[in-house]
């Protein structure tokens, strides 16, 4: 049994990858683009493997042999695996530095790996000088060199960098391919599987996560009760919650996030017209709320809603004063006496 079976629903990027290798067609660098979470470092590596793999070429990667169980835990001497920094605010940041260490290590011979590879992690976080710095690498690898690189999207990168890959785009996966994957392999309840499956948005990998660390769900269930007592709440209310979530900025982009999609599933049932749609919701533990306020409130003030959520997002990208963009946001949503 090969290793690539871990990898689910994107069979033909497997395929693409293993035909490129049982028939010496391998290009020297691959972007790997998709959404957070999707499969692409897992993909990076189970290739890296593949290229390492000790075992005949048809059973590669085999999942057992030296190099497959040390690229397996990211500790193989030929194999890196480079992820960007993370700022105070959380955001990420490939740096300079970090590449030319990087293209030190691929000018050196292998230890004992039959390619060197080097996984970068979201190389849309590259700085200009990074991304410009890796480009003479694109352009002339050293030999027995396999570069992967992964980002969100192809656009986001340098036109020069992503002309010198072989693209392979992951798309998200359906709910029922993820509620499949949890319950039998993970075992996890049917009423659990069902509901991950639907807050992964195709993201395999937050839905693992998310099985495994209960606190993601806990945390989700104080995003929305915060966003419940907003909406209970009158003007005093929603005034003194903007200070109390003020004062933990890091937080906010979560938290909104989990909002934004609450509001998405409120939009598709207020413009549902009678069309059964519960398969397209995302919160689908929160449809006994959703439901009665998808009718008393008007599409105005439920698009409204959504459209601010997302200004909110985009305003604390850009730094905006927090507490002032939050007020802003909690005004806006419909008050309790127009449910």
């Amino acid at each position: 049994m090969s290793n690539w079976e871990q990898i689910v629903g994107h069979g033909w990027a497997v395929q693409m990858l293993a035909d490129g290798l049982a028939n010496d067609r391998l290009g020297h660098a691959y972007l790997i683009t998709g959404p957070e979470q999707v499969g692409k470092t897992t993909l990076a590596r189970t290739f890296a493997q593949a290229l390492n793999c000790e075992a005949s070429v048809g059973e590669r990667p085999c999942g057992h042999c030296r190099p497959c169980k040390l690229i397996g835990v990211d500790r193989h001497p030929d194999v890196k695996l480079v992820s960007p920094e993370v700022s105070g605010r959380g955001k990420l940041t490939l740096k300079i530095e970090t590449i030319r260490q990087l293209q030190q290590d691929l000018n050196l011979s292998a230890y004992e790996a039959r390619y060197k590879v080097a996984i970068l992690e979201r190389f849309d976080a590259a700085t200009i000088g990074a991304a410009n710095a890796f480009l003479k690498t694109l352009e002339e690898p050293p030999g027995k060199v396999v570069l992967l690189l992964t980002a969100t999207d192809a656009d986001m990168l340098l036109p020069t960098i992503s002309s010198r890959c072989r693209t392979l785009n992951l798309r998200p996966l359906s709910p029922d391919l993820i509620e499949q994957h949890l319950a039998t392999q993970l075992q996890v309840p049917a009423e659990k599987a069902t509901l991950l499956a639907h807050l992964a948005d195709g993201r395999l990998g937050w839905a693992i996560r998310a099985a495994k660390d209960e606190t993601i769900l806990q945390t989700r269930a104080e995003q929305l009760a915060y966003l419940h007592d907003a909406l209970a709440g009158q003007r005093a209310q929603r005034f003194a919650l903007a200070d109390k979530l003020a004062r933990k900025p890091e937080t906010l982009p979560s938290l909104l996030k989990t909002w934004l999609s609450w509001w998405r599933d409120l939009t598709l049932l207020n413009q549902r017209q009678g069309q059964p749609i519960s398969l397209m919701l995302t919160n689908v533990d929160e449809i006994e709320r959703l439901e009665p306020l998808a009718t008393a409130w008007n599409e105005l003030q439920i698009t409204g809603s959504l459209n601010q959520t997302n200004q909110a997002l985009w305003q604390l990208e850009r730094n905006a004063n927090t507490r002032l963009v939050l007020e802003n946001l909690l005004l806006l949503y419909p008050l309790p006496e127009s449910a």
